[in-house]
């Protein structure tokens, strides 16, 4: 069950993209190993007042590899969300595993902490919906965050196929 709670000044968040891990050195190698397993996780947070309306958002684009968490606080005057996002690419289907931790500071009870893991089947391009606070209709205002995986394409100005041209900077 979700209680309704006042979330006090909510708009004013601040958003913090975490590298989780050693993700940097582990997609610093310029073999297609790497470059093939890598990919980019567009995330989208954002408040929502009346279930719709944008109150505030941010975007960010992290590059990691299957396995390797990405992570986001979200952090106002009395909510702080952390949540860490897991692709998995895996020839029986993709998955993203989902992490939250969320701590609210409620003027009648105090400090209140929930956790949550979810296996979400996924597919390139294909957004998948995090509710940190639960589902926009049971809050307002509400959290959302959109993340969407897609396949590292690099930099490179030819054909993926193109393996010798020498532009495989990233």
């Amino acid at each position: 069950m979700i209680r309704s709670f006042c979330l006090f000044s909510i708009f004013n968040l601040f958003i913090l993209i975490i590298p989780i891990s050693a993700q940097n050195n582990q997609l610093s190698g310029t073999g297609t190993q790497e470059r093939r397993q890598a990919l980019v996780l567009d995330i989208n947070s954002r408040v929502l007042e009346d279930g719709k309306n944008v109150v505030w958002s941010e975007n960010n684009r992290r590059t990691s590899i299957s396995g390797v968490p990405v992570g986001v606080q979200l952090a106002g005057s009395n909510v702080v969300v952390v949540a860490q996002f897991t692709p998995y690419i895996r020839s029986t289907g993709n998955v993203l595993l989902v992490q939250g931790q969320i701590w609210i500071a409620d003027p009648e009870k105090g400090l209140t902490y929930f956790t949550s893991i979810q296996t979400i089947p996924m597919e390139f391009g294909e957004p998948v919906y995090f509710f940190p606070l639960g589902e926009s209709r049971y809050l307002d205002p509400s959290i959302e965050i959109i993340i969407t995986v897609n396949p590292y394409i690099g930099t490179r100005s030819s054909t993926r196929t193109d393996t010798n041209s020498g532009n495989d900077k990233q």
